[in-house]
């Protein structure tokens, strides 16, 4: 299969999804003044700043932060060290030894800095909104959205209705065979940005949620629209291309609930709320640190009613949206992994199957484009005779591409101009396929 850099081909996104509204009052940010007071003191705690670069780290307007300032100035907690600009907005502020104090019992309790978070119930609200927001699926999409994927028509058709459906998926065969990703296709699939916030208050608590590491920021529409988002958008909210979230063999139970920085006093969402909106890979599912029986008790409740529970360390639980396309791919034999009352629950079961010749031939021709290379069809005859067939080797969707990355490195060590030929070739499979005289005749690496 081709490299997951190289999938790009342009499906076209739903509709535009309306951003979460600017709050226009201290009372529309669902935030106790408390909240935001402890806020601003722990920001001046990181140094003096000017109003407007308070409110930028805040993703609050300015006119909603000022007369908490001022309330602030008048406790004699933060004072203005110079002035500049038109209006307060411009002034700089800084901590006195009172506000050096309270910012300090502040941190004690939260360390948290940064944009102001969202409330529970306003989350909820959006990731419903982002819910009504979906393009159609039919073939057409999922074809383009799993381009270059060279799958069969029964993969496909197979696929076409879990996504449409957008419910659990089961993709199971042998390895080597691109179910990874197919998972990571969907996303394309599906298309669309979503709007996750930087984090939740939940009873005063705060939930860290949107993570650069997992979220890809959406690109900006062009500066008129920036201006414009920035005028009339929440910013505590980022705008994200749909989550696509691939977990594997790390996977925990303690994964799937709320992290706690006991040192912080902040929590990190789960995986399963930082993709809600978008697609979870559970990948290599059965090979997890932890039985595949007991993450799957631990998913039975979300994929039946749609949502989840976490708890806080206050014994406090709550209620959240489970509103993610869940991949299960493994390569292990599903009815080992899961009884049947499970996989009832996950109602679309695709079996990645060994390509066909044909389909190997498409594979191999795309690799090579895919490199710059010239597609020979003699050499996927010269591998069939004298690799597969005299060897009972099974084809794998992985094959061509594992094999021409090798031949490519062989070209580099050797100083060669980078080409696929038979005897370069053949040096590839000596090194990739086990050596039947050792006692193994599957390859390696499939």
């Amino acid at each position: 299969m081709s490299s997951a850099a190289q999938l790009v081909a342009e499906v076209a996104d739903p509709p535009a999804l309306a951003p979460p509204l600017q709050p226009g009052s201290l009372a529309d940010t669902g935030l106790a003044t408390d909240a935001i007071d402890a806020l601003l003191l722990k920001t001046l705690a990181l140094g003096e700043a000017a109003g407007t670069t308070l409110a930028e780290r805040l993703r609050l307007p300015y006119a909603l932060l000022e007369t908490r300032i001022e309330r602030a100035r008048a406790e004699r907690l933060v004072e203005v060290r110079s002035a500049g600009g038109t209006g307060t907005a411009g002034y700089r502020y800084a901590l006195t030894d009172g506000g050096h104090e309270r910012a300090r019992r502040c941190l004690g309790v939260c360390a948290y800095i940064g944009p102001a978070p969202v409330p529970l119930d306003q989350y909820l609200a959006q990731v419903r909104r982002q819910a009504d927001v979906q393009v159609e699926i039919d073939r057409e999409r999922v074809l383009e959205g799993l381009h270059p994927l060279v799958l069969s028509r029964q993969t496909v058709d197979q696929l076409g209705p879990a996504l449409t459906a957008r419910r659990a998926l089961f993709l199971y065969g042998p390895p080597g065979n691109g179910k990874s990703m197919i998972g990571s296709a969907i996303g394309r699939v599906l298309g669309g940005d979503v709007w996750v916030p930087h984090a939740l208050d939940i009873d005063g608590q705060v939930v860290t949620v949107f993570d650069p590491v997992t979220h890809e920021a959406a690109p900006d529409d062009g500066p008129q629209a920036l201006v414009a988002s920035v005028l009339s958008s929440d910013r505590r909210w980022v705008r994200v291309r749909r989550p696509v979230i691939t977990v594997g063999g790390e996977l925990t139970l303690e994964m799937l609930d709320l992290a706690h920085n006991a040192a912080s006093g902040v929590y990190e969402a789960p995986v399963q709320l930082k993709a809600n909106g978008g697609v979870l890979i559970i990948d290599d599912f059965g090979r997890q640190r932890v039985a595949a029986r007991d993450l799957l008790n631990r998913w039975i409740v979300p994929l039946e009613s749609r949502v989840d529970y976490l708890r806080l360390q206050t014994g406090r639980a709550f209620e959240v949206p489970f509103d993610v396309l869940a991949v299960f791919a493994t390569n292990l034999s599903p009815e080992k992994l899961a009884d049947e009352a499970f996989l009832r629950r996950i109602p679309y079961k695709v079996l990645a199957k060994n390509p066909t010749v044909d389909e190997y031939r498409a594979i191999f021709a795309q690799t090579c484009f895919d490199h710059g290379l010239v597609y020979n069809p003699a050499l996927v005859d010269h591998l069939r005779s004298t690799q597969y067939e005299p060897r009972g080797l099974e084809m794998r969707g992985c094959h061509p591409r594992d094999l021409i990355t090798q031949v490519l490195n062989l070209c580099r060590y050797r100083g060669r101009p980078p080409a696929v030929t038979l005897d370069l070739l053949d040096e590839a499979c000596a090194s990739y396929f086990l050596d039947d005289r050792a006692g193994g005749s599957e390859a390696a690496g499939a």
